[in-house]
């Protein structure tokens, strides 16, 4: 089996999120946070013909860096990565899987008060910015009748520096939407957002069959 890219990108991105993952049989890849506030699902190409408990998500890709063209194939207790010409390989054994942090229910979203639409420009802009600022906090905010912004600031000092982009008109709400910068986790891309004021999130993306449920902080309020 060999992977392909758009596999190899999802799980680097995965490895953000969790330092683990469970890969069950077939297409779909999911992992959730050690604190179970980011969940994150996708479709992939490749088809696994079997459970793979892996522990260390970063050092499992960076074993596989140490070939050209890795090709995997299966046992019941490891992985055999080797070079596509059999001139290198690496035994890399599974985790036990109850050490493993996993997605143990299906999650369905809520009441959807706003749904926007934020581009991979503007999610870029934000999370620089608050690199920048050194704010740790993005607010999805809304003024009835009028824009919808996306901001980063510091939420526990009222005189900290902000940065915000307009991504919206005709709010149909008044709403404060909170997120930790550091929960925002997302492949690039550009994504459909659908957030419930009963304090969850849910992130498509436009592209790719990837999508992740993003909790809120407890500061967010939404006033129709």
């Amino acid at each position: 089996m060999k992977l392909s890219n758009q596999t190899k990108e999802i799980l680097k991105n995965y490895s953000q999120i969790n330092q683990n993952i469970l890969i069950k049989q077939g297409n779909q890849l999911k992992t959730v946070s050690a604190m179970k506030n980011i969940v994150a699902s996708a479709t992939v190409p490749d088809e696994f013909s079997q459970e793979i408990p892996i522990y260390n998500l970063n050092e499992y890709l960076a074993a596989m860096s140490l070939f050209k063209e890795p090709i995997l194939s299966f046992s019941d207790k490891y992985m055999t990565i080797a070079e596509e010409d059999n001139s290198s390989s690496c035994k890399y054994h599974y985790s036990d899987p109850s050490v493993i942090v996993t997605v143990d229910k299906e999650i369905n979203m809520p009441s959807i008060d706003v749904e926007v639409d934020i581009t991979e420009e503007n999610l870029k802009k934000v999370i620089t910015a608050a690199g920048t600022l050194g704010v740790t906090d993005l607010v999805l905010t809304g003024q009835k009748d009028s824009t919808i912004q996306l901001k980063v600031k510091d939420k526990k000092n009222n005189s900290s520096n902000d940065y915000a982009v307009t991504i919206g008109n005709n709010a149909t709400a008044f709403f404060e939407f909170y997120f930790k910068v550091e929960n925002l986790k997302l492949l690039p891309g550009d994504y459909k957002v659908q957030v419930s004021s009963k304090g969850i999130s849910f992130f498509t993306h436009k592209n790719l069959d990837v999508s992740y449920f993003i909790a809120l902080e407890p500061e967010s309020t939404y006033n129709a």
